[in-house]
């Protein structure tokens, strides 16, 4: 039976279980099929980042808590299976099958869309077969040959003529590299689907430029304000990817109806605010807070007296802080 294509090995199941959660309620809650939703956690189905976001917020982790690293059993796991296949396919020929159809396609000229519609596959099937991780039915040797106008013989014999000539050497070296990668966000060798794209890599930079950390939520009469990164949201399409925006929950009730209930409040930790700007005002310095400690913080109007003082001032009641750092709030959005 042909084995599906490990493309990308994550955490999700591990941090399903911990959790207690069942994967069919994953599946209701992410509106992904009970399949769909199997095939993820093997690692054998892609997904955007939008289902990558909904499935982190589901599960209430951080993105990074969904790949993996070198340290964890999913990392060998899958490392072993690759291993395993590889070697299993190169046992059976279909390693060195996929990287002459691969090299006898490249001196057509044809990408590998052209060659896989002229065969008469889905593009999915035919990259399989080039990478060497799906067998081939009798049926489908004829079509393949046709495709390059060759003969089934023809195309044996190329294959086997580019082997014993070394050109394939190469080729199949390179797949025998990505085993030793694994889905680390940040390494530049992870995530290397057999496509050779990076593909686990894009998608983390790409569903982390969407995302912002909550850094504040209301405690009390101001905001307990801790700068980590475990409660993170998206960011409107504005402020996407660029650095230095978090947000903040804010304290309604210190704010006299100015800001709405059910809202957030994105600040510029880059912008130092000036007086007139609404700024988050956190009693404490901000470049060195230790990651995790919580402090008071307000959103407040920064104002400067006569002499040139600079202060801030918070409603409700009202109440003249002195805060030592003061972030400029450059937009504030509706849930």
């Amino acid at each position: 039976m042909a084995q599906e294509e490990i493309i990308f090995p994550n955490n999700i199941r591990n941090i399903r279980l911990a959790k207690g959660m069942k994967m069919t309620d994953l599946a209701r809650r992410s509106d992904l099929s009970l399949s769909a939703i199997s095939k993820i956690e093997k690692g054998v189905r892609r997904l955007n980042q939008k289902q990558l976001l909904n499935i982190c917020n589901i599960l209430g982790c951080k993105l990074s808590d969904i790949f993996i690293k070198e340290s964890d059993n999913v990392a060998r796991q899958w490392q072993s299976e690759i291993k395993r296949r590889l070697n299993d396919n190169e046992n059976s020929g279909l390693k060195v099958f996929g990287s002459g159809l691969r090299k006898i396609r490249q001196q057509s000229g044809k990408t590998i869309a052209q060659a896989a519609k002229d065969a008469g596959m889905t593009l999915s099937v035919y990259h399989k077969i080039e990478v060497g991780q799906r067998e081939i039915y009798k049926t489908e040797i004829e079509p393949l040959a046709q495709s390059f106008a060759l003969k089934t013989n023809e195309l044996f014999d190329k294959i086997a003529n580019l082997y014993k000539s070394g050109e394939l050497n190469k080729h199949i070296s390179k797949v025998k590299e990505r085993v030793k990668s694994v889905l680390v966000p940040g390494n530049p060798l992870s995530g290397i689907d057999m496509q050779g794209s990076l593909y686990g890599a894009k998608l983390y930079d790409s569903a982390r430029r969407k995302l912002v950390p909550v850094f504040g939520t209301p405690s009390g009469k101001s905001i307990a304000f801790t700068k980590s990164d475990k409660t993170m949201i998206i960011a409107p399409m504005m402020l996407e990817g660029r650095k230095g925006i978090y947000a903040v929950i804010p304290n309604s009730r210190r704010l006299g109806g100015f800001i709405p209930e059910k809202s957030y409040v994105f600040a510029d930790a880059l912008t130092p605010a000036k007086p007139g700007d609404l700024a988050v005002c956190i009693f404490e310095d901000f470049d060195t807070m230790d990651s995790d400690k919580s402090v008071n913080a307000h959103i407040a109007l920064v104002k400067q007296d006569a002499k040139g003082n600079v202060w801030a001032h918070v409603a409700g009641p009202e109440e003249k802080i002195m805060p030592k750092t003061m972030h400029k709030v450059v937009m504030v959005v509706m849930e």
